[in-house]
């Protein structure tokens, strides 16, 4: 379809920005520890200028260095760090692209030892999502020094050439923080009612219009709704209806546009979803606020495919512009493949959130589906150096198809073997549980890449000496997977009762109405019980550690274990399985150091996979320069197996 409104132009002030798509602010991890622009930085968002955005809004700039989140974020508070940021604007500039500063100060969003004492709050009230850290409240001195800092910031991007910059009042950093009736207890002036609440960004805004005039851009991102339901926190956060109230008094003050976004750290599924939220979930937001301002609002929900953004701009009372951000991350060139007609052909994000599971634990983010996502300069343009040789990969798991992509992007004939009738190998049976649909995507981008590039895709063909030595491969990459582990020491293992959710996932077994007992609380066995409550069963989780899901992402394992809980899935962590019967299962409790017995006409062991290697030793002694990628080398998650298949396909000789 044609994306008559997505891809016109339109004004945010005095700026004209030449499409409706947005990138919004997202964490990198890229900059220097002084606060400057890296080489790796530019890279990024040059990749995302030149893949057609409209507008760009860089992720969290500190305007002090008490602001500081991660030691690797830029900063705007001296003047040495103009000459970065200008360079920034430059790269962006090339392609028509606009870019705006996200100015911010994470108040309690952080750590002592990063900021060198205690953090600054309205009224010393922690956020509970981080280790407990030492907080104080700000004295109205200290307030006010605070709006010069974002006001002598505005006048850096200004001066840097940087087209406009975004105020952050969301995702429960300090401005959101005085917002909220729930972290702002305060009697002064900066307290209160929401009047009070909102005078601090009420003086930063009219701070920066004293310093950069009123035709520089000046928007506002804000929380409107910060979901403290969704906590056991007993007090009421901000709502969406007294959001209402304080963006048609405020914006008058000079803000030129509104992005619309909403949580915080506490509630971190409504600010940065995982996979079971769906498209459009939250723009009923967007379309209050929208109806109660007078400026452009940008809208943010799991916004993934160029259609649904093309329908969101049409029905005018939603949003003047759409955002796409971790959706940049997994394509940067979005626009322009939606632009050309080629939407069929953008790798859209999965919202499996590698991304923030990176950057809360690693301080930099990567994409799972983009390999050379955050690593532009690193990784480099692909070589084009493939001249016709002839390269085999075996498998059409996730890091097989990516091994073929680069390999063909190379100039390499690639043949692709596949014992299945069916591309995606893992990947067809991740997507098989409920509100996992989004995998799908991955495997429909993959199938369509290797039509587009040529790839030769031999389906139903098992991978041996002779099947690979008859396509003449100068080059052997071996993507062969990985299989379920089920351990021949637990007594009872095979029985016919027991399964591997493989079993499951596949469909050839499909108990119904039945008591079900799954071994192992990783991804896999709690999603496996997930589909199994859907059939009806009364499903019993059982997990060795102390903890549920002990290696998972907290945003992933919170999704998934309140929909368990919903369905009444008995969750028995520190349980060792002992044996199995034939509708019993006897564990070990581990903290009363009991034996307990558990009904189970079926029983699912989600132990982990091991690497399918059926065929490498006698393909490794054929070919002994053959490549193994994915679980066959080292098993891991989707990220890993396509980084796997991206890094041996790249760096082939």
């Amino acid at each position: 379809m044609p994306y008559n409104i997505l891809f016109s132009p339109k004004q945010i002030g005095s700026l004209t920005v030449k499409n409706r798509l947005v990138m919004p602010a997202m964490g990198t991890g890229l900059a220097n520890t002084d606060g400057t622009v890296s080489d790796g930085m530019l890279a990024f968002y040059e990749e995302r200028a030149k893949g057609g955005a409209g507008l760009i809004v860089t992720e969290v700039t500190m305007v002090n260095p008490t602001g500081r989140h991660n030691p690797w974020q830029i900063a705007a508070f001296d003047d040495s760090h103009i000459p970065g940021l200008t360079r920034l604007a430059e790269r962006v500039h090339q392609y028509g692209t606009k870019i705006f500063l996200q100015l911010y100060h994470p108040g309690c969003q952080t750590f002592n030892d990063l900021v060198g004492g205690p953090l600054l709050t309205p009224s010393g009230v922690a956020r509970r999502s981080l280790p407990p850290q030492q907080c104080r409240p700000m004295t109205a001195e200290e307030i006010r020094s605070l709006v010069e800092d974002f006001a002598a910031a505005a006048e850096r991007a200004q001066r840097a050439g940087v087209d406009g910059v975004e105020i952050h009042a969301a995702h429960g950093y300090l401005l959101n923080q005085f917002l909220s009736p729930y972290s702002n207890k305060r009697t002064d002036e900066y307290g209160g009612d929401w009047k009070g609440r909102a005078r601090i960004i009420r003086e930063i805004v009219c701070a920066i219009r004293q310093r950069v005039g009123r035709d520089y851009p000046v928007t506002l991102r804000m929380s409107v709704d910060e979901f403290m339901e969704m906590t056991d926190i007993p007090e009421p956060g901000l709502k969406l209806e007294e959001s209402l109230q304080i963006l048609p008094w405020l914006v008058p003050f000079g803000f030129d546009a509104v992005s619309v976004s909403s949580g915080t750290y506490d509630t971190q599924n409504v600010a940065w979803e995982p996979s079971s939220y769906q498209p459009g979930w939250r723009l009923y937001l967007a379309r209050a606020v929208k109806q109660a301002v007078d400026v452009p609002v940008i809208a943010v929900s799991v916004i993934r495919h160029p259609d649904f953004a093309e329908q969101v701009l049409e029905r005018g009372d939603t949003a003047d512009f759409v955002g796409v951000a971790r959706g940049q991350l997994a394509d940067p060139e979005w626009g322009v493949k939606a632009m050309e007609g080629r939407a069929d052909e953008i790798r859209r994000c999965i919202s499996c959130l590698h991304c923030m599971e990176q950057l809360a634990f690693h301080n930099h983010t990567e994409c799972a589906v983009n390999a050379r996502s955050h690593h532009e300069l690193e990784y480099g343009p692909l070589k084009r150096d493939g001249a016709g040789r002839r390269a085999v990969v075996v498998g059409s798991g996730p890091s097989g198809l990516e091994a073929a992509r680069v390999l063909a992007l190379r100039g390499f004939q690639t043949t692709l073997l596949e014992q299945e009738e069916e591309l995606g190998g893992q990947l067809r049976y991740a997507a098989k549980p409920p509100l996992k649909e989004k995998i799908n995507w991955l495997i429909q981008y993959y199938t369509r890449q290797m039509e587009l590039l040529g790839v030769e895709v031999r389906r139903g063909v098992r991978a041996t000496v002779q099947t690979i030595r008859e396509e003449r491969p100068d080059a052997v990459i071996l993507a062969t997977g990985s299989l379920p582990t089920l351990p021949k020491s637990i007594e009872g293992v095979d029985r016919p009762n027991v399964h591997s959710p493989l079993d499951i996932l596949s469909g050839r077994v499909r108990p119904e109405g039945k008591a079900v007992v799954v071994v192992g609380s990783g991804m896999t066995g709690l999603e496996t019980a997930d589909l199994l409550c859907q059939w009806n069963n009364r499903v019993t989780v059982v997990e060795m550690q102390e903890t549920l899901g002990p290696d998972l992402y907290f945003q992933n394992l919170d999704d998934i274990l309140a929909r368990l809980k919903a369905c009444q899935v008995r969750l028995l962590p520190s349980r060792r399985l002992l044996a199995i019967g034939t509708d019993r299962v006897r564990v070990m409790n581990l903290l009363e150091e009991t034996e307990e017995t558990l009904e189970a006409e079926e029983v699912v062991l989600a132990l982990g996979v091991h690497a399918d290697r059926s065929v490498h030793r006698e393909v490794l002694e054929a070919f002994p320069n053959a490549v193994l990628v994915g679980d066959a080398d080292c098993v891991g998650r989707i990220a890993a197996a396509v980084r796997s298949g991206y890094l041996a396909a790249a760096r082939l000789d």
